[in-house]
C-alpha cells in the first residue's frame, strides 16, 4: 500500500481534488479501495442511516458493465432518461453562464466545434468506459429515501474524491451512468427498490491526455457569502 500513500494534508487534497477525464490503465489494489471506501463512511448523515451504497466494478466485469451501458447510449432507438431533474428544468443565470463556460472550455481543448453531434456523442460515451480508469464505482440509493439523505450521499462521494487524493489517485463524478439504469440493473443485481445515483471512475492520472488540462473556476466569495455581524 505505501507505493499509493502521499503526504497530503486535507486542505490540499481538496484543492488538488477535480475531475479527471482520462486515466491510466494501472490496477489499484483492493485494500486501497477498501480503505477509500472505510475512510469515506465517516460522512456525516442524518440520524446516522448512511444511506449509500456502492458497487465496485473492476477486470472483466466492469468491461461487462461498459459495454452494456455503452451499447444502450449508442443506440438510437433509445431515448435513455434519469429518473428524476438532475439539476434544473430550464437553466438560468448564474447557472448557465457557468455550464456553458466549462462546457465550452472542454470541447474547445477537445476540439469539437459547436454543433458537431457526432464528436460530442463520441466523447460522452466514454462516461461509460470509466473514461479508461480501472476502477469504477456505481452508488445506488432506495427511492424512498428523502431529499436530506440525498445531501448526505454528496458528503459521502465528495469523502471519496478527497480521500482518494492522500494516495495519489484521482476521481471523476459522474452523473451520466443514472441514466441507462435499466440496461445495467440486471447485472448488477441493483433491486427495484433502489436507482443508481451517480458513478465515479477511479484511478491515476492519465497527465499526457490533453482534456486533463482543464481547470475549472470557481465564483469569487462574495458572490456566495453573506456575514452578518
Amino acid at each position: 500500500m505505501k507505493k499509493y500513500e502521499i503526504d497530503i494534508s486535507v486542505k490540499e487534497a481538496i484543492i488538488s481534488r477535480r475531475s479527471v477525464r482520462q486515466f491510466l490503465p494501472d490496477p489499484i489494489p483492493d485494500e486501497v479501495i477498501k480503505d477509500i471506501l472505510e475512510i469515506s463512511s465517516r460522512a456525516p448523515s442524518g440520524t446516522n442511516i448512511q444511506p449509500w451504497n456502492v458497487h465496485v466494478l473492476t477486470g472483466k466485469f466492469k468491461d461487462k458493465v461498459c459495454a452494456k451501458a455503452s451499447e444502450s447510449f449508442m443506440d438510437p432507438s433509445k431515448e435513455n432518461k434519469n429518473d428524476r431533474v438532475h439539476y434544473m428544468e430550464k437553466f438560468r443565470d448564474p447557472y448557465i453562464t457557468r455550464r456553458r463556460k466549462v462546457g465550452w472550455d472542454l470541447y474547445n481543448l477537445l476540439d469539437i466545434k459547436k454543433g458537431d453531434y457526432e464528436k460530442t456523442k463520441l466523447f460522452h460515451v466514454k462516461n461509460f468506459s470509466f473514461f479508461g480508469a480501472p476502477v469504477g464505482l456505481l452508488f445506488t440509493i432506495e427511492k424512498d429515501l428523502g431529499w436530506m439523505s440525498w445531501l448526505d450521499y454528496g458528503m459521502f462521494i465528495q469523502n471519496i474524491c478527497v480521500a482518494a487524493r492522500a494516495y495519489g489517485i484521482h476521481t471523476c463524478p459522474q452523473a451520466a451512468w443514472s441514466s441507462v439504469h435499466n440496461d445495467i440493473a440486471p447485472i448488477i443485481n441493483i433491486t427495484d427498490n433502489h436507482l443508481i445515483h451517480c458513478g465515479m471512475s477511479l484511478g491515476i492520472e492519465d497527465t499526457n491526455a490533453k482534456v486533463n488540462n482543464l481547470r475549472t473556476e470557481r465564483a469569487n466569495l462574495n458572490e456566495f457569502v453573506n456575514f452578518h455581524d
